[in-house]
């Protein structure tokens, strides 16, 4: 799906101004609201914007250790073991992955023995060979997807200036989950 400069600027302002109107957004960008909403409706159809709402912070809902815990699967079971990481409260992500492992989860906990308990409730899911935890001690950089529509924004439209981007309020941080 291709990605244009006024695509871009939509993007951005979601992601800066996630809480506008979409009458607001169409004002910013001096376009008709109903250009806007079709661009929103193709950018949802089309698999680019894939939600919106509150970003939760774990953290702040009494789960403040985040580790990332990689799960050796017994070949032939990855979807069984899939399907068990879900019903798992405390893991918000899932990745199948290559490498030294099956599996990849994001799991947050209260503390490090809620963190054990965790650990020991994956170990005993059936399929799963043995697994490998990592506790995150400092977010480096959070989640964010500006720099990126940034970067498609400037490679869809070759020619345009390549100054700095429009200015705006920096992105809002999201926290973990």
């Amino acid at each position: 799906m291709a990605v244009d400069a006024l695509d871009t600027r939509i993007l951005r302002l979601l992601i800066e101004q996630p809480q506008t109107s979409v009458r607001e957004y169409a004002r910013i960008l001096a376009i008709a609201r109903g250009t806007l909403q079709a661009r929103i409706d193709r950018l949802e159809r089309d698999g680019v914007i894939t939600g919106s709402g509150p970003f939760l912070s774990p953290a702040a809902l009494g789960h403040p250790v985040l580790a990332f815990v990689h799960l050796e699967v017994t070949q032939g079971h990855l979807d069984d073991v899939g399907e068990a990481l879900a019903e798992v409260p405390e893991i918000i992500e899932a990745f199948s992955t290559t490498g030294g492992g099956d599996l990849l989860t994001r799991v947050v906990a209260r503390d490090n023995g809620h963190l054990e308990d965790v650990i020991q409730r994956l170990i005993q899911l059936p399929g799963v060979v043995r697994t490998r935890t990592e506790v995150a001690l400092r977010e480096r950089v959070p989640h964010r997807l500006l720099p990126l529509v940034e970067s498609v924004g400037r490679a869809a439209s070759p020619g345009r200036g390549q100054g700095p981007p429009e200015a705006g309020p920096p992105e809002r941080p999201r926290p973990p989950g």
